[in-house]
């Protein structure tokens, strides 16, 4: 039995999964599992997943018979892991060659704690963008150790592709299969409800930005994706804060308002946007980023006002 299972969902990845699987496989820890779930892929995915699995035994591969979404791979992977550990890569992600080396050091004195990293940035084709992904992502002053609970509800910065952790713990938690565009985000919620955190300021992955990312690109597509986003991260805190109303702060909830607007403003859904903004400043009228919130959400209302009137006239 592996020491540390590594699950992998994947559907269509042809492009980046054979380096994310040899930076697995090529750990300096060798006591480990690989357990790669594809969602019915429609490209040569699942023959470079073959092509590997008939070169290495620690690979373990589930082939769905329909695309089940990131949410039911990562399940799928989980509970297919026979390790005392579980990690996730995500199929366009690298590893380091010592990532779970320096992981596990820390899990010998605390094996509660979930372990995760920093990351490093790359493009399409592995270079270097020189930023790493707490940058990327607006989280280089936040907490990143401890209790995160409080923390992660306005926004998920913790790096999926870098968390390490004790199955046992995970209990009844497992990714909400209803999510598509943002599995992790109510997944380390609930961790965090019940774990600390624990940061290694080194990056140990790497995240890998191309056009299929949730936030990235423009476009009729890429709008669609993030709209399915921004409706879901409010559902997400909507179903927070109705069900642990008493323990969330007002300055969190300020927080998560907040960000419901940006996201809402920023996929033309203003009006429900500025409902969530009026939230924001109910809850905490002294937060600095409601301003922010209200100079957008009033620049694409005269926006709406211009474009309605040109049409009028036309």
């Amino acid at each position: 039995m592996p020491l540390v299972s590594v699950y992998m969902g994947t559907w269509n990845q042809e492009r980046f999964i054979a380096e994310a699987i040899e930076s697995v496989l090529g750990q300096d820890f060798e006591d480990l599992e690989l357990i790669i779930v594809d969602g019915a892929s429609t490209d040569e995915t699942r023959k470079i997943i073959d092509r590997y699995a008939q070169q290495d035994p620690r690979i373990r591969v589930i082939f769905q018979e329909r695309n089940m979404g990131i949410s039911g791979a990562c399940n799928d992977g989980i509970e297919a892991a026979k390790g005392k550990f579980v990690a996730n890569i995500d199929s366009d992600d690298v590893w380091v060659p010592d990532k779970l080396t320096k992981q596990l050091a820390v899990l010998e004195r605390d094996e509660d704690l979930i372990v995760w990293s920093e990351g490093g940035l790359i493009d399409h084709a592995g270079r270097s963008i020189g930023k790493s992904y707490s940058e990327y992502y607006g989280a280089v002053s936040k907490k990143k150790s401890g209790d995160l609970w409080q923390e992660l509800l306005p926004v998920n910065y913790i790096f999926h592709s870098t968390v390490l952790y004790k199955k046992r713990n995970l209990g009844d938690v497992r990714y909400d299969e209803a999510i598509l565009a943002l599995p992790d985000k109510k997944f380390f919620q609930d961790l965090a409800r019940q774990y600390q955190f624990h940061y290694i300021a080194e990056p140990l992955a790497k995240y890998r930005l191309h056009g299929a990312n949730t936030y990235v690109g423009t476009g009729p597509v890429a709008l669609k994706r993030q709209r399915i986003a921004a409706e879901e991260y409010c559902s997400i805190e909507e179903d927070a804060m109705q069900q642990y109303d008493d323990e969330i702060t007002r300055k969190t909830k300020a927080l998560i308002y907040g960000h419901m607007a940006f996201k809402l403003y920023s996929t033309g859904q203003t009006e429900a946007g500025l409902r969530c903004f009026l939230r924001a400043i109910m809850c905490n009228p002294l937060e600095k980023r409601n301003l922010l919130y209200l100079l957008l959400g009033s620049k694409r209302m005269l926006r709406a006002v211009s474009s309605l009137s040109r049409s009028l006239l036309e």
